[in-house]
Parts: C-alpha cells; structure tokens; sequence
C-alpha cells in the first residue's frame, strides 16, 4: 500500500480509498468482515455519504468504536446532495443540518475530510467558505473539499479564502479515468478525464490538490468483462448507466487495449486502468468499490505499477502504436 497526505490531516492516507456504497447496517457481520479486511491490507481510508443508502455511516461509525481504530483510519464525509424536495441545498443551512446528522450516524466528534457531495454553480461560493470554515473552527470536520465541483469553481473558493484570511478547500473528488466520461452517470457529476478535461487536469497538476476520483473504474466499464457485446456480469442498471457514460468507439478502443497491456504485463484489466491513473503526475487517491478482501489485494497491486510515458499516450488512444 501507498500513502499520501492531505493538508490539516495529521494521518498516513491509503491511495486507495475503500468505498462504503455496499455496506448495510442490517448485516453488520458481513459489513465489518469487509472493512476488517481491507484494513488488513494497510487501506485507512473510508469514503462515506449522508447520500448513501443501507446506513453507511452507522456502519462504518460502530466499526471504528468497537475497533478503536479513530487514531488510525482517515474518515471521508459528504453532505449538500440536492435531494428532489431540495433542489439547491449548497446553502451553509443545509451543510449544517448534514454535518450534523453524518455526526450523529457516525457516532464521531469530527470528520476528517468534508465534502460538498455537489456544487450549484449560481451560488456565490463565500458564504460556503465561511460556512465550511465555522465548523472546522468548532472542530467538526478537519479539512473539506468539493466533490463534482469544478476545478475553476474550487480555485474561485480559495481566491476568497486567502482574501479573508480564511482555511481553504484541500481536496477534491471528481471522476477521472483511462475512459472519457461523454454522459454524466448521474446529475452534477464532474470529470476531469478525456481531451477535453486537460486544462482541469494541468491545474489540479500544477496545484498538487489532493485528488479522491470516484470510479476510477468506469463503473464496471473497466471491470474486465465489459465488452461490445457483454456487459461482464453487471446488474442491469449500472450496465445501461456505463454504456450511457462511456460505451463510446474510443472508449471501447482504450478498453481494447488496456486488455492487450494486461495480457503483456500478467495483470487484469481493471489493474492496468488503475495503474494508468496512478501514473498520471496528480496528487490521486482512488476510490475503489471492492466487495471483498480478494478484489481489494487485486485493486492494490496495480499500485506496483507505473506505467512509462510512451505508453500512457499508447493506452489513451492518442498514438497508434507502442
């Protein structure tokens, strides 16, 4: 395992991140022997959601407390998801009101790192600054960040932090992979991924900012067994959702190679994808949604390698030959 740091965070952070979607507070046991597991494998860190279903917050609360584990593992919260009721909730009352639920599920005094689950570009971003900033200040959260906020919206929040001499945002969380997202899975999301993300990504590199990318994976795209013709096994939904997202002739072309580099080095196609974003010059953490220990030790082993210049340019489709 690799480890990186986030500015106010005082912790080694695993490079990759174990998501928390699939745990459900009803079956405790098979929750905890999941999150055992891949802490076994040196990961310390967890993304949770006030969005997401099945009690992943309690779950991954209890766990902590009956571990004592709090010193050790790096707790990603998020909050101000537009709901159908509530449309635009990036409102320092919402955060507020999600903050402190997220809280209460996690049974935690503080989340190290607080994400707005979304961003709703007519709202000036101030007042969620200084929002975001009281309740580091009271010791709620330790360090906060965008998720599917654009990179100029996050550099926009951080010209008014040190205007007002105020802790600004030190992470983010968009999707990014070897496939270029050309749909958005779901409403508001943000890619830095593809042709034409590479001023997001020349930005997040000069920066260095803490990268946390959700599906790096592609959702299932890159699973391994999704094909032209097959759809590897997923579950109805989130085959129709991939293809939607990224079943585009270049996406399929870098999947087709992606599968001829795996059958070179002895790997699999989802270690090649991760390895092609580990091997990008960004500050990445990857989000990974392993459903056991042997998928997680298979997602960990593409961090052993780093795939050379002439070939990432091969693998993204940009130069015909190797």
């Amino acid at each position: 395992m690799e480890y990186g740091t986030v500015p106010g965070i005082d912790k080694p952070i695993s490079r990759l991140v174990q998501g928390t979607i699939m745990l459900d507070e009803a079956d405790l046991a098979s929750s905890f022997t999941l999150l055992d597991a891949v802490f076994d494998l040196g990961c310390t860190a967890f993304d949770t959601a006030r969005h997401y279903g099945r009690g992943n917050e309690a779950v991954v609360g209890r766990w902590v407390r009956e571990r004592g584990l709090r010193d050790q593992v790096f707790i990603i919260g998020k909050g101000a998801h537009p709901t159908p009721d509530e449309p635009h909730r990036v409102t320092p009352e919402a955060i507020a009101a999600d903050l402190d639920e997220s809280l209460r599920q996690l049974g935690l005094d503080a989340i190290d790192l607080y994400l707005l689950h979304r961003d709703d570009p007519g709202v000036p971003v101030g007042p969620i600054v200084e929002a975001l900033n009281e309740h580091q200040r009271a010791g709620k959260i330790r360090a906060f960040g965008g998720s599917n906020w654009s990179h100029a919206r996050i550099a926009a929040a951080n010209a008014y932090a040190a205007d007002h001499d105020l802790v600004p945002m030190v992470a983010s969380s968009p999707q990014f992979s070897l496939v270029e997202q050309v749909d958005e899975p779901w409403p508001g999301c943000i890619s830095i991924g593809g042709p034409a993300n590479e001023e997001a990504r020349a930005w997040y590199q000069a920066n260095q900012m803490a990268i946390f990318a959700w599906s790096s994976l592609a959702g299932g795209f890159l699973s391994g067994g999704f094909t032209r013709a097959s759809d590897g096994g997923l579950p109805e939904e989130a085959a129709a959702r991939a293809r939607r997202a990224y079943g585009t002739d270049d996406n399929f072309e870098r999947l087709d190679r992606a599968r001829k580099l795996a059958e070179v080095q002895g790997m699999t196609v989802p270690q090649i994808a991760l390895a092609y974003a580990f091997s990008q010059p960004l500050n990445l953490f990857a989000i990974v949604g392993s459903e056991n220990q042997e998928e997680f030790a298979a997602n960990a082993a593409a961090l052993d390698l780093r795939l050379s210049k002439a070939t990432l340019p091969w693998l993204d489709a940009r130069e015909g030959a190797l």
